[in-house]
């Protein structure tokens, strides 16, 4: 079994867009959104989910109001401003309660309450699912509004398409992962084939692409690099090119810039299943190149 990441420097690369395609082109593949925090690949595949689950990445402090004396230790200990105090200070009566929003769950209030009065509980920071799509199965996930740990989603993400692909016999996962260096992409490579970075003709493409390759490097797993909507400055794709080859990195294609790519997305569609014309032919040579080399 063969891992591809497809990652970037940035969002709006055209990283998922190229996902789509490929997972159109490939055969015997199980697809996984490992872009939790802003995950999209569905919105072109149209999955029909079969399996929906909890995700539960990490704690949350809960006051017991029965217990609670209003003493305001966990007020003085919580670093975070999650401790919120209603009613008077001064009066017997006031209480204290938790915002979600601010709480770490480091359970410092828990530990140091004198009154036992506050629970460490795990709480719900999204889903993950098992779906179906017109070519084949697919694991993804939601993170939720200011969810923590998307890392550990990517994660699990990762070990659920893993165990689609033996279950059903898969030889490709192909994961669309998310874009920057950090956690959740880091947990999107780490351990993988083979990792395709997608890049656009401008100077922070190119910066960002050096970040990228440097933590590719770091965790040693091979790069390829396709360059999407080179046509739009020739002169900065030469200038990518040129660094790829100075950091001994392969590039598998160049994508033309076409409004036609736009106007699948509008069909819910791959660009590749949508037209037939330059754009998906370059698409289509990227795929060959990146499939000889898994």
């Amino acid at each position: 079994m063969k891992e591809l990441v497809v990652i970037s420097g940035k969002g709006g690369t055209g990283k998922t867009s190229l996902v789509a395609s490929f997972a159109a082109l490939a055969e015997r593949k199980v697809l996984a959104d490992c872009d939790v925090d802003a995950a999209d690949l569905h919105l072109i595949l149209d999955p029909d989910v079969k399996i929906r689950e909890p995700f539960s990445g990490g704690r949350q402090a809960r006051i017991d109001s029965a217990k609670c004396t209003a003493c305001g230790k966990c007020l003085e200990l919580c670093r975070f401003d999650a401790v919120i105090q209603d009613g008077i200070p001064s009066a017997v009566a006031s209480g204290f309660r938790i915002d979600p929003i601010n709480c770490e769950g480091c359970g410092v209030c828990a530990r140091f309450c004198p009154d036992d009065a506050i629970a460490m509980e795990d709480c719900v920071n999204g889903e993950w699912y098992v779906s179906q799509t017109r070519f084949g199965p697919m694991v993804h996930a939601k993170l939720g509004i200011a969810a923590e740990n998307s890392g550990r989603l990517v994660t699990l993400v990762r070990q659920q398409a893993k165990f689609v692909a033996v279950e059903q016999d898969l030889d490709l996962i192909i994961v669309d992962g998310s874009p920057g260096i950090g956690c959740p992409v880091i947990a999107s490579i780490t351990g993988t084939d083979l990792v395709l970075a997608v890049t656009e003709p401008t100077r922070s493409g190119l910066h960002d692409l050096d970040r990228v390759r440097q933590l590719s490097k770091h965790f040693g797993v091979p790069m390829l690099v396709c360059i999407n909507k080179f046509d739009l400055n020739e002169a900065v794709t030469r200038e990518i090119e040129s660094a790829a080859a100075g950091w001994g990195t392969e590039l598998v294609g160049r994508i033309h810039y076409d409004p036609e790519v736009t106007r699948a997305q509008i069909r819910r569609a791959s660009v590749v299943e949508h037209t037939d014309g330059q754009v998906a032919q370059d698409v289509r040579g990227v795929w060959r190149k990146v499939s000889s080399l898994l």
